[in-house]
């Protein structure tokens, strides 16, 4: 029976599943840390990659390999293959002017939405490569005129998988080209034209491959060659990648989660990590001229209609900080209190927001007395304000179409007891979570017994120890969210 690796190279960690190819039992598994920061030496994850392989016991017995990476981004390099600068990564909101600029420089206001929904299916925000590049043409003339080539992290982190060999061997999928901001869903092709309109030129992008086509071999000293590298990096990793295991196209973090979840018709994907995430399969293609909608394409040939909030789990470590207490106490703290917190209010633009599109927003409480100003009363604001956002997106999906059964709810902030009971009375409908995992590494690993497997269709893997929550809804909690999320004033409004 085949062995397959799974790779989620997320923002904050890099983690690695090994599983069976046909049962998609977890036979191994590891972990490394990545660093802080929204600008990051790509280094900093192939170094990641190298510890959590080791950690995982090595891959040399594996027969295939896909890695699924945190989307968007930006990694430029130059003609031998050098990075040109740290890669920006998707939650870096230096890039909000440049997206302004290019939706203004197509009309502006509703019409340059409606040119950019309909080009590529969504609207550029800062996260989209697409901005970066205006971003860096305009600040940093001399690093883009040294970019050759633009990709995604984990476009290059399957490319150094295969050894770096060349520009015009890197590979991407159709998920993670239609967060870049130059690809469209609709047609399946490059919009060059708007690449060249962003940067000024046509830098190299990677090939976009079809959800089970090979993007190469692995090479097993990978981790000793490859640009900057040229006698070796000093790394033990060498012996524990496999000799020419099948390397998969792989895929942007959301496309990989929903194939690790087996999210079908009616279900609706809440992930909450250091972003929020909404969205489900889609047989068509979205454009949402408002921008709320992003019109991504998944991992399988369908559709990933989703929208996106800057902040998620970190609301939960913030009040966990400010209280001074672990998140399980938070969660225990936030289920002592009553639905809707006594009107006590989170808006929980802690880092600027993507959806709305508020880059230079701040966090902020209303409704607070005396009455609530307690700690339960904050836990709970937090809890609550996380999912309001979230049910924002929730209502969008639904304006696109979604039909909505139930909400799968992953990530890590569904460890939360507190986010599982609240979740049905905020979203409205039932919710089910899975045990703990690495969904996002699973769907990688999935996709990669796809390929060393070559079916037609995903192997079909269970996911067992699932639970459903359910509670009335409480619509008073979203009411009085949106009162205060619509009167907040911040650094974006001009307060």
């Amino acid at each position: 029976m085949p062995i397959v690796a799974g790779v989620d190279s997320s923002t904050q960690s890099c983690k690695v599943v090994v599983r069976d190819a046909e049962s998609g039992a977890l036979l191994r598994q590891g972990r490394a840390p990545h660093p802080d920061g929204t600008e990051v030496d790509p280094s900093a994850w192939w170094s990641a990659l190298g510890a959590a392989v080791d950690a995982a016991g090595g891959l040399a017995d594996v027969a295939a390999i896909s890695v699924a990476g945190q989307q968007h981004g930006m990694v430029c390099l130059d003609e031998a293959g050098g990075v040109v600068r740290p890669a920006l990564l998707w939650n870096d909101t230096r890039s909000a002017g440049a997206a302004a600029e290019l939706v203004g420089e197509a009309g502006g206001g509703e019409t340059g939405r409606r040119f950019w929904a309909d080009a590529v299916g969504s609207v550029p925000v800062a996260s989209f490569t697409v901005t970066k590049l205006r971003w860096l043409a305009r600040h940093e003339p001399e690093q883009a005129a040294r970019a050759a080539a633009v990709c995604l992290p984990h476009d290059w982190l399957t490319w150094r998988l295969a050894g770096a060999p060349g520009l015009a061997a890197l590979r991407t999928d159709r998920g993670d080209a239609s967060g870049t901001g130059y690809w469209s869903p609709a047609t399946g092709d490059y919009r060059l034209d708007l690449l060249e309109r962003a940067f000024g030129r046509r830098p190299h992008v990677p090939t976009v491959l079809g959800p089970a086509e090979p993007a190469g071999v692995v090479r097993p000293d990978a981790f000793r060659v490859g640009p900057g590298l040229p006698h070796g990096d000093g790394m033990s990793h060498g012996g524990r990648l496999p000799d020419g295991a099948v390397l998969g196209p792989g895929t942007g973090d959301n496309a990989a989660a929903a194939l690790g979840v087996g999210a079908g018709p009616g279900d609706v994907v809440v992930s909450i990590g250091t972003s929020g995430t909404v969205f489900s399969v889609a047989d068509a293609p979205a454009a949402d001229p408002s921008g709320t909608v992003a019109g991504f394409a998944d991992a399988t040939g369908r559709f990933l209609p989703l929208v996106c909030t800057l902040n998620a789990a970190r609301v939960l470590d913030a009040a966990a900080s400010m209280l001074r207490v672990d998140l399980a106490e938070l969660a225990e703290l936030a289920l002592s209190a009553p639905a809707g917190a006594d009107g006590l209010v989170m808006v929980p633009y802690l880092e600027g927001e993507r959806t709305p599109d508020r880059p230079r927003a701040s966090g902020a409480l209303h409704g607070l007395t005396l009455r609530t100003s307690t700690a339960a009363h904050l836990a709970r604001a937090a809890v609550e304000g996380l999912l309001c956002a979230l049910a924002d997106g929730l209502d969008a999906l639904t304006a696109q179409g979604a039909t909505v059964r139930r909400v799968i709810l992953v990530g890590g902030g569904a460890r939360s007891a507190a986010v599982r009971h609240i979740a049905p009375q905020v979203l409205g409908v039932p919710v089910v979570v899975p045990p703990p995992g690495e969904y996002v590494a699973d769907g990688a690993a999935r996709q990669a017994a796809w390929v060393a497997l070559g079916a037609a269709t995903p192997p079909a893997w269970a996911v067992r120890g699932t639970e459903e929550y359910a509670a009335a809804p409480v619509p008073a909690i979203r009411e009085r969210y949106a009162a205060a999320r619509d009167h907040h004033v911040d650094r974006t409004d001009g307060g």
